[in-house]
Formats: structure tokens, sequence, C-alpha cells
């Protein structure tokens, strides 16, 4: 299955590493497009100039674990979205011939305009419990590393439901715990 990853997926830091996790073990093909990469640095940026320089590394290490991952400027004249700037993600998951796109902008991706294109929205929540459901020995692998990643950070031990219901994976962490 191939997924366009919206920018707000792919910043905050747990949320992404699990998403890529589930990619690298091989139950999605993740795409996206230049300017979706480029609105994780500007959200990371608000963070200040380090968060911007941080997410340019991880940009660079992601484009390169992914090289075909990166959808090249698509056309978008013929689509439309409540939100305008929201149709280069479209664009980008049509070209790509995505089936969904994982965002937690669900308002801005209405079924009425995705349906005709083949492709579906959806939260990362939904998303990642469909995944656990189908691979649950997968899913407990990449959580499992995320979470022993963000303990070795902190230096501290940290709630798996916590910090995953932090991530907005409610569903993903009551089915975990």
């Amino acid at each position: 299955m191939i997924a366009c990853l919206d920018a707000c997926v792919l910043y905050p830091t747990v949320l992404r590493e699990v998403l890529l996790g589930v990619a690298r073990v091989g139950l999605f093909t993740p795409i996206w497009s230049d300017r979706i990469l480029e609105e994780w640095v500007r959200a990371a940026g608000k963070k200040g100039p380090a968060e911007a320089a941080l997410a340019r590394g991880e940009v660079a290490m992601v484009r390169a674990e992914w090289p075909k991952a990166a959808m090249p400027g698509a056309e978008a004249a013929d689509l439309w979205l409540p939100d305008p700037a929201d149709i280069h993600v479209l664009a980008s998951a049509r070209a790509a011939g995505a089936e969904v796109i994982v965002t937690l902008n669900l308002r801005d991706f209405p079924a009425r305009e995705l349906t005709g294109h083949g492709i579906a929205a959806e939260h990362p929540d939904a998303f990642l419990y469909a995944l656990w459901l189908a691979d649950p020995a997968a899913l407990w692998g990449v959580v499992g590393a995320v979470l022993a990643q963000a303990q070795a950070l902190s230096g501290r031990d940290i709630e798996l439901r916590g910090l995953l219901k932090r991530a907005r994976l409610p569903r993903l962490a009551k089915a975990l715990a």
C-alpha cells in the first residue's frame, strides 16, 4: 500500500518515528512532496532555529532512506479541496497512486473530494491501528523501538500508553496496553 504522509504527521517526532518505522518493516510505502517536507521544517522552525536545523537533517536522512518517495511537482489544476494550501498533498498522492493520505487534518480532505481519485484520508491512529490488526508483531517491534529511543533520550522511564496518547495515537495506545 502506498500512503502519502502529510506534514502534520511528520512533525512531531514520536508520530513520525512510528509511521516511518512501520514503513521500514514494509507495511506500507511512504510518499510525500518536497513541499510537504518543507512544511515539516517550517513547523519545527517555530520552536527556533536549532529545531529547524535538526529537522533539515532529519529530512535529509528521510530523503536518503526513501529516495523515490518524493513526488515531483504534480499537476493540480483539476483538483479542489476546502483549503487550497492542501491541494499539493492530494496531487502528490494521486501522482504516486497512493491509496491513502495520512493526516491529522481530516476536515481538509473530505471523502467526497477524494473518492473520485481512489484515495481516502485517514487519521494516523486509525491507519496504524489497521496495520496493527494486520501484523501485531511488526507494530509491537516498531513501537517498542520508539519507546526505547524515547527513554534513552530522556534518561527516564516513559509509559508506553502515555507516549502514544501524546502522539495522538490513543486507539493504538489502548490496543498495545
